[in-house]
């Protein structure tokens, strides 16, 4: 993936900052799955290694981006309580692009329209790279997660229900 047309912004964006990752890519076809446990298969992965970003609403007003594994489910009582809400719910999909610039199936922790407080769920400190969205459908990243910790200002946390 030498070409720069198969850059997404996230990969700019981490080329720009010198932070390494393996581009990642796969095939959608019409019907497939967008959840992240469909990723994780086409890249060869175990889900527990692939991400899913997250965005939320809270009580407050704020927004707030977790990121978490395919193995599990953002717990919203734990999510709230990470990042001192006292309640919190999921983004709506057609705020979603608007919002962030992404779309769902597409979404990163990296290169959103604004930077949003971020909670990485803490079992991502176990693993030596992280997969993530590379900002496209079918297009993933993959990271040490101290960099994708540190390039999104992320903190970790318990912020999974496993499936």
């Amino acid at each position: 993936m030498k070409n720069s047309d198969d850059k997404t912004n996230v990969m700019r964006l981490l080329d720009k900052a010198k932070i390494d990752y393996i581009p990642h890519g796969f095939a959608v076809e019409e019907g497939d799955s967008l959840d992240v446990r469909t990723a994780a298969q086409k890249l060869g992965k175990a889900p527990e290694e692939v991400f899913k970003t997250l965005v939320t609403k809270g009580a407050k007003g704020g927004y707030f981006v977790f990121v978490v594994p395919g193995t599990g489910n953002l717990d919203l009582k734990k999510a709230a309580k990470s990042v001192g809400e006292k309640s919190i719910e999921m983004l709506k999909l057609s705020e979603l692009f608007p919002l962030t610039g992404y779309v769902h199936g597409g979404c990163s922790p990296v290169g959103m329209k604004k930077a949003f407080p971020t909670v990485i769920d803490e079992s991502v400190l176990a693993l030596k790279t992280v997969t993530v969205s590379a900002g496209k459908i079918g297009r993933q990243i993959e990271l040490a997660p101290a960099d994708l910790i540190k390039f999104t200002r992320a903190k970790t946390a318990d912020i999974v229900t496993a499936e």
